[in-house]
């Protein structure tokens, strides 16, 4: 298990140019989508919290996934296998070419890679905007006023964190599965209550009515 945790982060580690939010969709993918270690709501709240921590976002997710996974085991094989890419990268470069930026095919290559992990981020917060259920209750008016903070008025995102747990604290608080499931029996028994006491109240009504009819009968036999 630890070997294959390895190996998937290695991979991702290896194919991921652009940063942390370029790994997001491939670790989704391989993490969520082809192993099923995490759901896509655990994930979504792995990336909330790693991206509030200091510290890159790329290890910072490796090691809260791989935690999530196997422990602090699976915390250590995932960023080793994250990082281990780009250290190997780099020292090839290092010892075999100098300047290798000036090379007009190195920057051929990220002309033709930039706008593809542009599409690699799009696609990952399309993904997460399902798994947050934007569309539903308010949850859209949070996502604009959040954006329109980080986007137009520079407010720092730990900032935009905070207050967003405020607000979940303060108006999105759900009861839990075990309180809903005793409400749900308190209201159900509450109606058979009411629907009893329905019942009674109208065959007390009918048996007076019943006793007075027979009584009619009986003086008219007479």
């Amino acid at each position: 298990m630890l070997f294959e945790i390895f190996t998937v982060f290695f991979k991702i580690g290896m194919f991921t140019v652009g940063g942390g939010y370029a790994m997001l969709p491939i670790i989704q993918k391989e993490v969520v989508e082809t192993k099923g270690w995490m759901t896509d709501s655990e994930f979504l709240d792995a990336i909330s919290l790693t991206n509030s921590l200091p510290g890159p976002l790329a290890t910072n997710s490796a090691t809260f996934v791989g935690y999530k996974i196997k422990g602090i085991a699976g915390a250590t094989s995932a960023v080793l296998g994250a990082i281990t890419p780009s250290i190997l990268i780099i020292l090839v470069i290092a010892m075999l070419f100098q300047n290798i930026v000036e090379y007009p095919v190195v920057e051929y290559v990220f002309n033709g890679i930039r706008p593809a992990v542009v599409a690699l981020i799009l696609y990952s917060v399309i993904k997460l905007g399902k798994s947050a259920k934007i569309k539903e209750g308010g949850n859209w008016a949070l996502t604009l006023a959040a954006f329109v903070a980080l986007a137009f008025f520079g407010v720092h995102s730990i900032v935009v964190i905070i207050c967003a747990i405020a607000i979940g604290i303060c108006f999105k608080r759900e009861r839990p599965a075990a309180v809903q499931s005793v409400a749900a029996q308190v209201d159900a028994a509450a109606v058979d209550s009411v629907e009893k006491q329905t019942e009674n109240a109208v065959v007390t009504e009918q048996q007076p009515r019943a006793v007075d009819g027979s009584e009619e009968e009986g003086g008219a036999e007479k």
